[in-house]
């Protein structure tokens, strides 16, 4: 971190450590810290009272933000109805020749993939390319569905993913630090409510330990995930 030491730090400084801030709060305490020139990407973070390691306690979806992410997804649609899937918008459309294309040329010119059921088993054969990258689609996060048009319009509308990982964080992106202060709020409560919704029934006590909101290079500041 030496590079950007002392920027950070003074960023840092600008955050109280003890305060829990409301979702407003946060969202001007990160502008406030924002030190880079580049329109960084901003992430709550979430740290649960759940055990990954039981099955019932797991937690995967994806969800469409109020107001997009800020950033355009180039989309790859795998299916037979390559004609709906062009007029919904999808960037690239095929089925077996694209796959080739990833598997042959290492072609990953995209940021998402859906795909219609039909075409599950031959991106089945390719678990072990798209698995790593977390591209491989799957119905929980919506990319794979026979009404291969939404989930086209929801990817492009600035649909997130969200899943426990291994130590029970969670990381979900909301925005953009170019946003305008209320949509960056509207993002963030809705990520947040998202996630107390999917509150599994097998979790016992304190579902939502700590609550952070941050940009890429900035620091984080706590935030009551139910303050607005």
């Amino acid at each position: 971190m030496a590079k950007q030491g002392k920027k950070y730090r003074e960023a840092l400084a600008k955050i109280d450590p003890k305060k829990v801030y409301t979702i407003s709060e946060a969202v001007a305490a990160v502008k406030e810290a924002k030190y880079s020139k580049f329109d960084e990407t901003i992430c709550v973070s979430f740290r649960l009272g759940l055990d990954p390691k039981q099955a019932d306690q797991q937690i995967r979806g994806a969800m469409v933000l109020p107001n997009g992410t800020g950033k355009d997804k180039i989309v790859l649609a795998i299916t037979q109805n390559e004609a709906v899937a062009k007029e919904a918008g999808a960037d690239f459309v095929g089925g077996k020749e694209l796959l080739a294309k990833i598997k042959n040329e290492n072609w990953f010119g995209f940021d998402v993939i859906v795909a219609t059921p039909d075409m599950m088993g031959e991106l089945g054969k390719m678990g072990k390319i798209l698995g790593p990258k977390g591209l491989m689609p799957n119905p929980k996060t919506g990319t794979v569905s026979t009404d291969i048009a939404k989930a086209i319009s929801e990817q492009k509308a600035g649909k997130v993913n969200y899943r426990l990982d291994r130590e029970a964080n969670m990381h979900v992106i909301c925005g953009r630090t170019g946003f305008e202060d209320q949509k960056l709020a509207e993002n963030i409560k809705a990520v947040c409510q998202q996630i107390i919704r999917v509150k599994p029934a097998a979790c016992k006590g304190t579902y939502i330990k700590t609550c952070v909101l941050s940009s890429t290079m900035g620091p984080a500041v706590r935030m009551n995930p139910e303050s607005e």
